[in-house]
């Protein structure tokens, strides 16, 4: 029996992409030698990193106006460091609160500077995006949480900034490489690559280089853009492994048709579930239906009676794996990363339809 993995992150991976990751790890390029052996001052890490890189830009069509960072620590990391090297001192940024992880954020930037917040969904549990707000004319940037892991909230259209000297940062973690968005639009996107990249270990960071080297403070190495980009996010031993397998991801979603086609794939993806949750008369969805993530699908039962652990042990015998909802949320909830293939969507609307025609009344 197949095994599909609804996992928020990490999350499944292309099967292309765990075999060559399973050869690279005994002879990397017939050099005799593992990918995670080799030197990443090496010629064929150093040419590693460069392909990855390329391969980004070509698939984002990011414009060359901006530096692609690999760096670690995870997207949390990148809470402190957005403020640390954007922020001068006694200063602030607007956040558009719409869950746990734009919270997260909000937290770490207070530690360094002012954190506005001018829109949140907080008091509907964060069941959809705020778009009644007004931006702050002194606020450096505005950060957002692109798409929304916990809750299954996502941006369709993303905030404007009129503030020319202003800019847009964005966690991206959960839903980057889902779809095409205009990079220019935005200053810094970063991401944890343990969703739609590759395994968790590296984080890409995606930043216009007239942001980098304000030298507001002093700041620890690690933590300064400025030298990782000069260093070409070799300022320490990078997370080889992970890079090389976001690089044999993304060259999946190459032979897919690019981005273009993968967010087709995703929105088919996605309606497939919607459209049964919807039908489903023992099934509900928590989200706003505008602001719906083709990422994170929520559901939970209609009847609060019902019981949770069985409809999800009724899914594991089928081969239908962690698919419990946050514990914030409760209920169920189906990640449809890029890696998911349409088939274990096809199987757990089978198993919804299934369970609905149970009796439960004996």
């Amino acid at each position: 029996m197949s095994v599909y993995n609804f996992s928020p992150g990490p999350a499944c991976l292309p099967k292309s992409v765990t075999e060559a990751a399973k050869k690279a790890l005994t002879n990397y390029k017939n050099t005799g030698i593992s990918v995670i052996e080799l030197s990443h001052r090496s010629d064929p890490i150093m040419k590693l990193f460069d392909a990855a890189s390329d391969r980004l830009r070509r698939l984002m069509k990011i414009p060359e106006n901006y530096e692609v960072l690999w760096l670690q620590g995870g997207a949390s990391l990148q809470f402190s460091m957005v403020p640390q090297n954007l922020l001068p001192h006694d200063s602030g940024a607007d956040f558009i609160e719409t869950g746990s992880w734009s919270t997260k954020a909000i937290t770490e930037c207070n530690k360094i500077g002012h954190a506005n917040i001018i829109a949140s969904s907080k008091e509907s549990n964060f069941s959809y995006i705020p778009v009644d707000f007004k931006q702050n004319n002194d606020a450096y940037y505005t950060h957002i949480t692109s798409n929304n892991t916990i809750y299954g909230t996502q941006y369709k259209v993303f905030p404007e900034i009129r503030n020319t000297d202003s800019f847009l940062v964005a966690d991206m973690s959960s839903d980057i490489l889902s779809r095409y968005v205009d990079v220019s639009k935005f200053g810094v996107i970063y991401a944890g690559a343990q969703k739609n990249m590759g395994p968790a270990g590296v984080t890409v960071v995606i930043i216009r280089k007239n942001l980098i080297g304000k030298g507001y403070r002093d700041l620890p190495a690690m933590l300064d853009y400025d030298v990782h980009a000069r260093k070409k996010s070799m300022f320490n031993t990078p997370p080889v492994f992970s890079v090389y397998v976001v690089n044999e991801t993304l060259k999946w979603i190459d032979k897919l048709g690019g981005l273009e086609a993968i967010e087709k794939i995703n929105a088919r993806k996605a309606k497939k579930l919607y459209v049964e949750i919807d039908r489903n008369s023992i099934f509900r969805s928590p989200v706003q239906s505008k602001d719906r993530s083709m990422m994170n699908i929520p559901f939970v039962f209609n009847d609060v009676n019902m019981d949770e652990s069985a409809f999800l042990e009724f899914c594991q015998k089928r081969g239908l794996v962690t698919l419990k909802g946050h514990r914030s949320v409760g209920g169920f909830r189906a990640s449809l990363y890029n890696a998911m293939p349409e088939k274990g969507i096809d199987l757990l609307v089978s198993a919804m339809q299934d369970y609905e025609k149970m009796d439960f009344k004996h």
